[in-house]
């Protein structure tokens, strides 16, 4: 994949560029996405990834549950 410098509002515990190669940077990229993110931001995760990864990922028990029920109510 690629280096990513994120934006400030969902990653402010570092100034260093993440590496979307590497799953763990990966996985834990997307939990900030999600728990911080912008609806723009949101939108251009990869949904299967996001869906798979769902239980691995280390959310707030609301924001954890919001994802829940929206996959929930996505399904079929």
């Amino acid at each position: 994949m690629t280096k990513i410098k994120p934006k400030r509002y969902i990653v402010w515990s570092t100034n260093k560029e993440i590496d979307l190669s590497d799953p763990w940077q990966r996985k834990w990229y997307i939990g900030e996405v999600l728990s911080h993110g912008r609806a723009e931001d949101i939108a251009e995760l990869d949904w299967d990834e996001v869906k798979k990864l769902l239980p691995e990922l280390n959310l707030p028990r609301k924001v954890r549950r919001l994802w829940e029920d929206y996959f929930e109510y996505t399904k079929g």
